[in-house]
């Protein structure tokens, strides 16, 4: 029998951990946002036709992956998968350490990849690879036993395998430019793009789906074997491409890939608008809307991918693969994600001296989103002009679009904290 996508929440409080822990991570991502936009305007002149390379336009990629995207991944899925698998994180104080030596790392590798200074690049790489290889070391025990939610067990598991693969090739990379590579670079550069965000993050943010979206809309939880369907696809597409970066038949075995990642994005994307049309609530706003256009941008992914590996004769293909699979897909579904999961896990939290805790509608600041939510999207659509038209001017209108986004979205942020410890009104 399914359960409903609320059940889950259960005696969550007591699997809960201190508000101040997924907080830092969340305001740290939020700094690293600004931060990322600010790179890219310093490198808009080579965004158009970026392809990889020491620089500015590398920096600000890494620090909406490393710094957004995963410092988020890092504080939500401590809070969540607790949740889901009826399991506390064991240690309170290693999330904390972890954020003291993965938050400078993440500065240190952007500092070092666009200034450019290899040595303070390899320093920065270390102890973002300590800092993770930590985070998986909690994850993992968290997962082992747990007897929760299984399709979303199942999701965190293989991300964390991907997540050691990501790991390695960015080792690789980083010890390229310091003279010292593990891997070719072609191999790891293809399987660190894969593993990383269509392994890690990408598992981690469609396992996380199941919990959040039918929660999202008061909705029955997903069909479970379907989920399990999707979730071996998109492990085969993930070997698919890795034997392929090995040099085994690389064209043939990508187009399978490719195929294959799509029929799992389809199966995926088939649950959650079956839970979105059948929840009892129907108006979610912005936050679903972000989401629906970063499932439009994963899928758009694929199509561009497959376009790089083809050699389409387009300049600009490999920076459109990156904008809509970074920018796109992963960044634009969490920040849809957060403006709903935010204010959620700040309400679970009871301010000291509340007799009861504030609801999320409460805690949220409105105003920010809509202007968040205007920028973002222009941004996109700028900087997906800028490659287009090969325009330097379009980039930096994108980078500062963008860059308004971001200070609106951390308003928000400080908003919800602000909030939540605020004094309860009495009257």
């Amino acid at each position: 029998m399914r359960v409903s996508g609320i059940a889950f929440l259960g005696g969550a409080a007591s699997r809960l951990l201190p508000a101040s822990i997924p907080f830092r991570f969340f305001g740290a991502a939020a700094i690293y946002h600004l931060l990322a936009w600010i790179a890219l305007l310093a490198g808009a002149t080579d965004v158009p036709r970026f392809a990889g390379g020491l620089g500015w336009p590398l920096a600000a990629l890494h620090l909406v992956t490393l710094g957004v995207l995963v410092m988020t991944a890092i504080g939500a899925s401590l809070q969540l998968l607790p949740v889901a698998t009826r399991r506390p994180v064991e240690s309170h104080r290693w999330p904390a350490v972890i954020w003291w030596i993965y938050t400078p790392g993440v500065a240190a590798v952007a500092l070092g990849m666009g200034l450019p200074a290899p040595i303070l690049l390899g320093g920065g790489a270390a102890a973002v690879s300590v800092a993770l290889a930590g985070y998986a070391v909690l994850l993992a025990r968290n997962l082992l036993g747990a007897d929760g939610m299984p399709v979303v067990i199942a999701h965190g598991s293989a991300a964390l395998g991907a997540l050691f693969v990501a790991l390695v090739t960015a080792i690789s990379l980083a010890g390229a430019y310091l003279g010292v590579p593990l891997l070719g670079r072609g191999m790891a550069l293809d399987l660190h793009v894969t593993f990383a965000a269509y392994g890690f993050m990408g598992l981690l943010a469609l396992g996380l789906s199941y919990i959040l979206v039918p929660m999202f809309a008061l909705a029955a939880a997903s069909d479970e074997r379907r989920a399990r369907q999707s979730l071996g696809l998109a492990l085969a597409a993930l070997l698919l491409a890795a034997v392929g970066a090995a040099g085994v038949a690389p064209q043939p075995l990508l187009l399978a890939a490719v195929g294959t990642g799509a029929a799992a994005v389809a199966l995926h994307w088939r649950q959650m608008n079956i839970a979105l049309k059948t929840g009892m609530r129907r108006n979610l706003g912005r936050s679903v809307t972000l989401m629906k256009i970063a499932w439009a941008c994963l899928a758009a992914s694929l199509a561009a991918g497959l376009g790089v590996a083809l050699n389409a004769p387009f300049e600009g293909m490999a920076a459109l693969f990156g904008l809509l699979l970074i920018g796109g897909w992963l960044l634009t579904f969490l920040l849809g994600v957060l403006q709903r999961i935010v204010p959620f896990l700040a309400s679970m939290h009871r301010a000291p001296g509340h007799r009861r805790p504030p609801t999320p509608s409460s805690l949220t600041a409105e105003r920010p989103l809509a202007i968040h939510y205007a920028c973002h999207l222009t941004a996109l659509s700028l900087l997906m002009g800028a490659i287009i038209a090969d325009s330097r001017w379009l980039a930096v209108a994108g980078a500062l679009t963008g860059g308004a986004g971001a200070v609106a979205f951390g308003s928000f942020l400080a908003t919800v904290r602000r909030r939540m410890f605020a004094p309860e009104d009495t009257a």
